[in-house]
């Protein structure tokens, strides 16, 4: 009964309330700054607009929490927003990079960055409150949960972008053939890209998806110039710099563009190739930490166990007589 009293003491349950009205505050913040249009402004948007009934349907079918984090993103990002321009075109390429190509991209990054943060405050203030001790340590751990929450996202898309990267390394050299043997059949380049992007598909979707864009912006109107030269900064990988670089180059003078191909895809099939022989020549020195960690002590036990014990054995009945 005293144990019952103890836990439901309400001196103990104000620390929970606390943090229990300070996230009703932030989400009805996050509601009225997401607020939606009217009822009677959606619905004549509609009548002028058919396409966005359809639009309508499919975006009641999404979370509440999600819709409503979408349209406070650009609230939530306006204290990140970088007045620099090359700081922002520098988060538009690493996003770009991670395959995140869409105008808001930087918008919604940085509005998830800063609601981390938000978050990461209020589950440390809702802790720390919850301990009752206000030590230096506790305070501490509070902020670093904050800063953690924080540099959350950043850290989720630099791993989507190294996973993207290597995934292109590793497909390019076998585009590469494909668009060799389409340009030797007599298709010309932007028909190469196309049959890459449909014949890929399965086996490198990742360059099948950057093939098919820079098909699409070449089907637009746009200079192939341009269109190779943001597809090696679009995916941000050296080889694809170097292939867009190759292929201007053949379109600039006029001179083979199977033979640039051919030529590039053996460099990256060597450039692949040393890669994989330097690896395997690591592989020694790794083995080494472990072999001392986790192998060398049980073989330790096992070779000299035997004649540790025996000698203990031996010993013992000798430190016994001289004893007695």
């Amino acid at each position: 009964m005293l144990l019952a009293f103890n836990l439901f003491n309400p001196e103990h349950l104000i620390p929970f309330a606390v943090f229990g009205a300070i996230a009703a505050l932030a989400w009805w913040g996050l509601d009225r700054v997401a607020a939606n249009k009217p009822r009677t402004l959606e619905r004549l948007d509609a009548l002028k607009n058919p396409r966005r009934r359809l639009e309508n349907r499919l975006s009641k079918r999404k979370d509440k929490m999600t819709r409503v984090l979408e349209n406070a993103a650009p609230a939530l990002a306006k204290p990140l927003q970088s007045q620099n321009e090359g700081e922002r075109d520098k988060l538009k390429v690493k996003l770009s990079n991670a395959g995140f190509r869409d105008e808001t991209a930087s918008t919604v990054f940085l509005g998830i960055k800063f609601a981390g943060l938000l978050l990461g405050l209020m589950l440390g203030g809702g802790l720390l409150l919850g301990s009752g001790t206000y030590t230096q340590r506790n305070i501490l751990s509070s902020v670093a949960l904050a800063g953690g929450m924080f540099y959350l996202p950043s850290l989720v898309v630099s791993l989507l972008v190294r996973r993207r990267k290597q995934a292109i390394f590793l497909g390019l050299p076998d585009a590469l053939d494909l668009m060799v043997v389409c340009v030797e059949a007599g298709l010309g380049l932007d028909q190469a890209m196309r049959k890459v992007a449909e014949e890929m598909k399965k086996a490198f979707p990742v360059i099948a998806e950057e093939f098919g864009l820079a098909n699409l912006q070449l089907q637009m109107g746009r200079p192939r110039t341009e269109v190779l030269h943001e597809l090696g900064v679009r995916t941000g990988v050296a080889d694809v710099r170097a292939l867009a670089a190759v292929l201007i180059q053949a379109d600039k003078f006029g001179s083979s563009v199977a033979l640039a191909l051919r030529v590039q895809s053996d460099s990256m099939r060597t450039r692949r190739r040393q890669l994989a022989e330097e690896k395997a020549a690591k592989t020694a020195v790794k083995l080494i930490f472990p072999l001392v960690i986790f192998i060398f002590p049980g073989i330790f036990v096992v070779l000299v166990g035997p004649a540790a014990i025996t000698m203990v054995r031996e010993m013992f009945p000798l430190m016994e007589g001289r004893k007695g």
